[in-house]
Order: C-alpha cells, then structure tokens, then sequence
C-alpha cells in the first residue's frame, strides 16, 4: 500500500505543477508589456489615447494641440481646477532630457500650473533629475499600464 500512496502523490504533484503552469501561461501570455502595446500606433495616435485615458481618469477640456507650433506640448488638461501641459511620446527605447524641456517651456507657454511628460517608456536617470529640478511630473509606461487597469 506504501507504493500505491507514493505514486499517488507524485501524481497529485505533478498534476497540481501542469495546473498552476496553465494558470500562470493564461495570466501572462494575453498581457503585454506598456510598450508593446502602443508597437503600432503612429506618435499622433499615441496623444489622442492619452488624451482619452486622461478623460477616463477625470481629466476635463482635455484638447490635443495641432502639431506643429505646439511648442513641444501635446495636450492641454485640467482636473479639479489644476490646469496641464503635457507632452507625449511613444518611443521604442528611454525618454531622455529633451521631452522633459519641452514640457517646461511649453507648460510655461501655455500659462500652465503643472508640466508633465507622458510616455510608453521609461525615463532616463538624466531626464528623471532634471523633472525633479524644473517640477515637471513624469508619467511612465507603468503608470499609464496602470491608469488603464484602474479603469
């Protein structure tokens, strides 16, 4: 009977490690990560998803500017009476200092309270230190996976 007993653990085990293999592969293989998701939107595409995102999110007189002349800043938002200049970039690899400068100045153009830069990415260590120093808010690839699981 001891034999019996052994095998059937064994078993029990095996099948419990196919089942929680499944459940894993089921969890993980239809999930992509941020920037994947955004692979073959065209950066005018991108802006538009923010700017309905940051709808979903509370945003109000969410309107992404027309392109060219925007002095690097693509949509402009308010939320509970906070007013926003954003800029948006989907890239392939980090954002670095330049996004973060043009938020500046075009949060300072438009007349804005808060800058920020939104992005599929991440950010540079150089970009992340000069959005400390000018008090330009970074919203990450995370952040956005996240702002669209919340909703």
């Amino acid at each position: 009977m001891d034999i019996f007993f052994d095998i059937r653990i064994v078993i029990l085990a095996v099948v419990g490690l196919l089942v929680a293999g499944v459940i894993v592969w089921k969890l993980f293989s239809g999930r992509k990560e941020s920037p994947d998701l955004f692979e073959d939107m065209e950066g005018h595409e991108f802006e538009y998803f923010c700017a309905d995102l940051l709808k979903q999110k509370g945003f109000v007189d969410v309107e992404v500017t027309r392109g060219s002349g925007d002095y690097g800043i693509d949509i402009l938002a308010e939320k509970e009476g906070v007013t926003y200049a954003i800029q948006c970039k989907r890239y392939v690899t980090p954002v670095g200092v330049k996004a973060v400068q043009e938020a500046y100045a075009g949060r300072d153009y438009y007349d804005r309270m808060v800058g920020a830069v939104m992005t599929n990415q991440y950010f540079t260590t150089p970009a992340v230190e000069a959005a400390k120093k000018l008090k330009i808010l970074l919203w990450d690839g995370g952040y956005i996976e996240s702002m669209m699981e919340e909703h």
